[in-house]
Order: C-alpha cells, then sequence, then structure tokens
C-alpha cells in the first residue's frame, strides 16, 4: 500500500478499544499511529494483560484492565474485538451516549487506499478457512497478488496498512465480523452455509443469519450460494447490491445455468461462460480437491465461484486446488492400523460440521463429545445413525450425545469415556479400536467444542493422533 498520509479524521479523536486481544491490540497500533487518542479497555488483569499493558503503554496507548463497561471519558468511537457481545454494558454506555461500535474489520474497510485491492469475502457456519484457503492458492496460481485474511492469519487491519501490494485479498469473516462492519462492500462474496451456531452471542438464528447476510451488501460481481442450502439463496434475495452484480449457486449436483457442480467427476462452471444456457466449463477433477470429502468439494466449487467472478482462467483453478493443503484436524487421515483408517476431524466443533464429516465415510466408530454449546443431537444421530458400527462419548456434556443415540440409534454400541484426565483420548481410541472392523473409520468429529478437557481443538486432534500413533506402534 506504500505509505500515506495521516487522515485528519483520525487525528486527535478519542477511540476506546474493546479487548486486549490480537485483534484489539492490532486495531489500538494502526490508529494510534494515525493519530487517535486510543484507550483500551478489557476485564482482565492477568499477568500476560498486563505485559501486554505495558507494551502498549511504552507506545503512547492508555490501557485499563478490570474494568470493560464504563466507557472513558470523551470516547468518540468504540472499536470492539470481534467476540464482545452486543448486548456488553460498555455498548450500551457507547449507545445512551451517542457512539457508535464498530468491529476491526469495518476499521480495516475504512483505512484503505485509494488504489486498495478489493476483496473476495467468504462466512458460513462451517468451512470458512478452508474454502478462504482455497481461494488464496487459485489466485495464487492466477498470478495474482493475494493473502488469506479476516478470521485468520494476520490481523486484516495490519495487512490494509502493510507496505505489501495486493491485488485482491481472500477474506475470511465470521457473524461476529460482520455484525459490527456496517460500510464493508466486498467484490463478490460466499455464503457457505447456515447452521445453528453462536446463538448464545446473536439471541436468535435470525439474527445470526441476518449477520451472515451482511457480506452481500453492496458486492458488485457475484453473491455465493449454496444450491443445497435455501437460507444462503434467501440471504442473497434480500441483499441490497449493486447493479449487474449477479447471484451465483453452487451444487453437488449437475448446475444449471449461472451455477457450478460436478458432472461425472469433473467441477464444471456454468455461470462464467458465453451462452451459459448450453455451454459449461471444466474447471478440475473431483481429485485435486484434497481431501475430496463431499462438503469439500462444496468449498472447492464456492472457492472457484469467487475466483472466477473475479476473473481468473479456470487452468489457475485446477493448478490452485491442487497445491492446496488443507490445516491440521480438518479430516486428516492420521494412520491405518490393522486395516482400519483413523481420521481427525476435532475442528468439527458443531452438528453441522460433524454431520458433513459423518457422510465422508461408512461405516464409522465415531469419538464424539465434549461442551455443546446449547446444541441439539436429535438430527445428526438420525441423519447419521445408517453409518455407525460404534459411538466413543468423551467430554462434559456426552451424555446429551448418549440420550440421542438411544432414541434414535438404539441398536448402536456405545462406550462412555468417564475420564476427564489427559489419558481420556487414549482410551476412546482404545475402546474404538475395539469396535472397528477391518474397513472401517474411526472417526474423530467431536460436534462439540473442546474447552471442557483440551487448550482448544488443535490440541485434542493431537491427542488424537498421538493415541493412534502409540496404538499403531504396540500392533505393529
Amino acid at each position: 500500500m506504500g505509505s500515506r498520509q495521516v487522515s485528519q479524521s483520525w487525528q486527535g479523536m478519542r477511540i476506546t478499544v474493546a479487548g486486549l486481544g490480537v485483534s484489539g491490540i492490532s486495531a489500538a497500533r494502526a490508529l494510534a499511529g494515525l493519530g487517535a487518542v486510543v484507550t483500551v479497555v478489557d476485564g482482565g488483569d492477568s499477568g500476560t494483560h498486563r505485559e501486554r499493558a505495558a507494551e502498549l503503554a511504552e507506545e503512547g496507548i492508555s490501557v485499563r484492565l478490570g474494568d470493560a463497561e464504563t466507557l472513558p471519558e470523551g470516547t468518540a468511537l468504540v472499536v470492539t474485538s470481534p467476540g464482545w457481545k452486543p448486548d456488553s454494558p460498555l455498548f450500551a454506555a457507547a449507545a445512551e451516549a451517542g457512539v457508535d461500535v464498530v468491529g476491526d474489520v469495518e476499521i480495516a474497510w475504512r483505512l484503505r487506499g485509494e488504489n486498495a485491492a478489493p476483496w473476495l469475502a467468504i462466512t458460513g457456519t462451517n468451512g470458512k478457512t478452508t474454502t478462504t484457503q482455497m481461494l488464496a492458492s487459485i489466485l495464487r496460481a492466477a498470478g495474482l497478488r493475494t493473502a488469506a485474511v479476516g478470521n485468520i492469519g494476520t490481523p486484516i487491519v495490519d495487512v490494509v496498512l502493510g507496505e505489501e501490494p495486493y491485488d485482491v485479498l481472500a477474506v475470511e469473516l465470521s457473524s461476529y465480523q460482520l455484525h459490527w462492519a456496517p460500510s464493508l462492500r466486498a467484490h463478490s462474496a460466499a455464503v457457505l452455509n447456515l447452521a445453528p451456531d453462536h446463538l448464545d452471542w446473536h439471541g436468535s438464528m435470525e439474527a445470526y443469519a441476518a449477520d451472515k447476510g451482511r457480506i452481500y451488501e453492496g458486492n458488485t460481481v457475484a453473491c455465493v450460494y449454496n444450491v443445497a442450502d435455501p437460507a444462503t439463496e434467501d440471504l442473497v434475495r434480500e441483499a441490497d447490491v449493486e447493479e449487474g452484480c449477479r447471484a451465483i449457486g453452487f451444487t453437488l449436483g449437475t448446475p444449471g445455468p449461472s451455477q457450478l457442480g460436478v458432472v461425472d467427476g469433473i467441477l464444471v462452471d456454468r455461470a462464467f461462460v458465453t451462452n451459459r444456457q448450453k455451454n459449461a466449463q471444466e474447471l478440475a477433477e473431483v481429485a485435486d480437491v484434497n481431501p475430496p470429502a463431499p462438503h469439500n468439494i462444496a468449498n472447492a466449487l464456492a472457492a472457484a465461484a469467487l475466483a472466477r467472478a473475479f476473473g481468473v482462467e479456470p487452468k489457475a483453478v485446477r493448478d490452485g486446488l491442487r497445491a492446496f493443503r488443507p490445516d491440521a484436524h480438518r479430516i486428516a487421515h492420521v494412520a491405518y492400523v490393522d486395516g482400519v483408517a483413523y481420521v481427525d476431524d476435532s475442528k468439527a466443533t458443531n452438528t453441522h460440521a460433524a454431520e458433513a464429516s459423518l457422510a465422508a465415510y461408512e461405516p464409522i466408530v465415531w469419538i464424539a463429545g465434549g461442551l455443546a454449546k446449547g446444541a441439539s443431537f436429535d438430527e445428526l444421530v438420525q441423519r447419521s445413525a445408517k453409518r455407525l458400527r460404534g459411538v466413543v462419548l468423551i467430554g462434559a456434556e456426552r451424555h446429551l450425545i448418549a440420550q440421542a443415540l438411544a432414541r434414535h440409534a438404539p441398536e448402536v454400541p456405545v462406550v462412555d469415556v468417564e475420564r476427564t484426565d489427559t489419558g481420556a483420548m487414549s482410551e476412546a481410541v482404545r475402546e474404538a479400536a475395539g469396535l472397528a472392523k477391518p474397513g472401517d473409520t474411526v472417526l474423530l468429529a467431536p460436534a462439540c467444542a473442546s474447552m471442557d478437557m483440551f487448550t482448544n481443538y488443535n490440541k485434542r486432534g493431537e491427542a488424537f493422533a498421538e493415541a493412534v500413533r502409540e496404538l499403531a506402534a504396540e500392533r505393529a
């Protein structure tokens, strides 16, 4: 982006940043660098908080710890970290004072330079990170300077203000970030799917969907939706877009006009071709998608649709998908032991993600459980029961899954692992091995959050992989 003049709109402006996390610190530094008078507030007061506060204080940024409710006097704008709930007392105080609350994505959007890179934006309940990384891989294969940013990687404010020039950005956006980004106007955007999640934050499914739908506002070329998920198409219909912006669907079936889909193992485009009523453009083979599970093929089609909306040639779609390597703990094959495949999908932290994972294999010994986050497991069990050889349950709220299994799959054997110490995953893997037969898949797709037993889903996946390796070594 090169050097830029300090905007007079920020000079001397009193800004309160809510949250001393990565995005909050990034926003605070960026705004202070533009001449704003910044105060960071956070309810925490740990050693880590104090270290971060001391670092910022050296840069002239005030930090108030232990009080996240009182609005600092003279505040003209509040910049929040994504996770802060809309009903936080600080925001109520801001509303009473007539002060706007925005997020770091909104700040990044406002800080873009005159010739800023367009944004290709992605949201959805599941698959956001994978699809964003796929899109970046495709864009790189097309010779474009790009980065996967937003809810992943480098804070987007840092990218926007950095010296590195980009042709286009692949931007992952959470529902939280979209809630606080009223001015965002992407070149093109995709909503991958919609399922109940974070309802404790949004208050209702309707509010959650509405925040996801903000990603389509002001799109100029394409609003990409999931043909199999009509709620995503409804959001396109409701969006206020630029004249000429098109609705582009993706489907695992044969695509209609203005859609991308799959025909005889080939990913094809009937949207960005001449005479889309009759013609289709081959983009890649299903085998080019890693791994070629159904929901990951859907991710690839969404990424391809956004790339094609930006004018990327078909060969780059194929080359980008071939070059893409998924992050750890996303339907990752760990090992074969005694003819049984062991697959780590610890990232499947809700029922929608777990159902997609379970749909990729058969028969399955399923390892599940953790923190349910208010979820119901009845539909998941009903839809997946026929695939299950057995189930091993772990975690604080495993009883909720056990109850759903008793109601809808009483014939499926269930092992309840009561222990919650570091050896629990090892026991779960051994129990799963006892239920599995050659040709089966032992699948860690917990359908729950991990924080009851593990620091995060990564640590849970690592514990699973280590337990599988121990099993393999014993039986070698």
